[in-house]
């Protein structure tokens, strides 16, 4: 405890940190401010309860399923009807389309090669692309809310406007698209004058909005049901706190393959010959290498099943796919999630470009020839490892679906159990508190060389 107060009176001491951190803050604050700004036609204080109405009439849950997981994405923006309704996801949808047309597009590979004016470019291009995606998800999203309430006479004090009139869609369709590209700013000034990863910071801020509302009303349930209900809620942190720990462990989990380098050296007889280097490096290969992405991409997929219920209503078996908690939905769920991870895998990570850099630099690794060979081996343990890591991946997904019912009351909480949410917060913490360490690492070596060099001026 002692080391951890330490290390936040370093943080605090260190003025252009502590300048950085206040900046992120001020700008999630900015964002949260935001995503409580209702769409001008609307009222907002009829759409504050007119989710938890529409589910009491027999409407669909919006706290599972992936419009509740744009809702967590967003802070509750999605479904507050506010003008951040988008929020960062139509960035992140412009990022996957650009890093995947970047494997078939010959322009897109070249830029990617470019070093820092190609990323430039691609950035650019992903900011258009942003505004592109926006200009399609606006339209759908109006529609969805407008169909949703406007059958229920009860709801037409919603509206300022009526929501089938242009002055309706128009104004609506500018603000909403605004208020992503304002949403990807606020990210970027994160990334530039903040603690970085700042499109990942605001959509940690969004899940972890929904937190303490989903943990009260879970305790709430729970605590209805006398003192029993006090000890499940104490099982249910601890649980969390495990569930949390592994998703950890799965972050961080590399295989190691060592590798040596080559250096021509001078021999004491005058004659050049091969030395091996005496230190040791290594290749870290992620276990889930793919992270999150293929949970997101299975769940996009996880639509069309939900659409074959519209041929046959009356087949149980297709119903079950418009249920995200039944075991029909979480079966196809979990083996997309698999199959997803090792495609993911395979076009990020680059092996026979690792074994051309490994050959061209002098590295090598042992008992493995350079080259193809090397190009094998790693294709080889990455297929062994990526197998262990989908699965569990997998089962990370489908894991608010296993507690929900079992000792998981209220499906809001249950969200918190893994999926996209968990792994989402576990990975940006990490990153954050990765790149403070290495912030305060590197202040403490200019200090030791600033102090080396005046008492090298004073000895002069």
């Amino acid at each position: 405890m002692k080391e951890f107060i330490q290390t936040l009176k370093n943080i605090w001491s260190l003025k252009e940190l502590r300048e950085k951190i206040m900046f992120t803050l001020g700008i999630v604050l900015v964002y949260r401010f935001a995503s409580y700004i209702s769409l001008p036609a609307i009222n907002m204080a009829e759409v504050g309860n007119l989710l938890d109405i529409y589910k009491d009439q027999g409407g669909n849950k919006q706290g599972a399923g992936l419009l509740g997981l744009l809702s967590s994405f967003t802070g509750g923006a999605f479904s507050r009807a506010s003008i951040m309704a988008l929020g960062i996801m139509p960035y992140i949808s412009a990022s996957i389309i650009v890093q995947l047309m970047g494997m078939a597009i010959p322009y897109l590979q070249k830029l990617q090669k470019d070093g820092e004016s190609g990323r430039n470019t691609l950035n650019q291009i992903t900011r258009w692309l942003t505004i592109a995606v926006c200009l399609v998800q606006a339209p759908s999203y109006l529609t969805s809310i407008t169909q949703m309430f406007l059958p229920h006479a009860q709801f037409a004090s919603a509206y300022y406007v009526h929501p089938q009139s242009i002055m309706f869609w128009l104004p609506s369709i500018v603000i909403l698209v605004a208020g992503s590209v304002f949403a990807m700013w606020l990210g970027e000034k994160i990334t530039d004058k903040g603690i970085g990863n700042g499109i990942s910071i605001l959509i940690m801020v969004g899940i972890l909005a929904d937190l303490p509302g989903a943990f009260i009303q879970e305790v709430a349930t729970q605590t209805g049901k006398g003192g029993f209900g006090t000890i499940m809620i104490l099982i249910e942190v601890l649980f969390w706190m495990v569930v949390v720990l592994l998703a950890i462990i799965l972050s961080v989990a590399v295989r190691k393959i060592p590798i040596q380098y080559v250096s021509r050296a001078q021999a004491r007889g005058g004659v050049n010959r091969n030395l091996m280097q005496g230190a040791r490096q290594w290749i870290p290969l992620k276990v889930n290498a793919s992270g999150v992405m293929p949970i997101i991409f299975a769940q996009a997929l996880m639509f069309v099943p939900g659409l074959l219920t519209k041929v046959d209503e009356s087949n149980t078996f297709l119903a079950g796919f418009k249920n995200v908690f039944s075991w029909q939905y979480n079966v196809l769920f979990a083996l997309l999630i698999i199959i997803f991870s090792f495609f993911y895998t395979a076009i990020t990570i680059p092996v026979n470009q690792m074994a051309d850099d490994l050959k061209r630099n002098g590295g090598l690794i042992p008992k493995v020839r350079p080259g193809k060979e090397t190009s094998d081996y790693l294709d080889d343990i990455l297929s062994k490892i990526t197998l262990p890591g989908s699965i569990f991946l997998a089962i990370f997904a489908i894991l608010p679906a296993l507690v929900y019912g079992a000792f998981v009351q209220t499906d809001r909480f249950a969200l918190f159990f893994g999926g996209t949410s968990l792994l989402i917060m576990v990975g940006v913490i990490l990153d954050t508190v990765q790149q403070i360490n290495t912030y305060l690492l590197n202040h403490h070596y200019d200090g030791l060389m600033q102090s080396k060099l005046s008492r090298t001026n004073n000895n002069l």
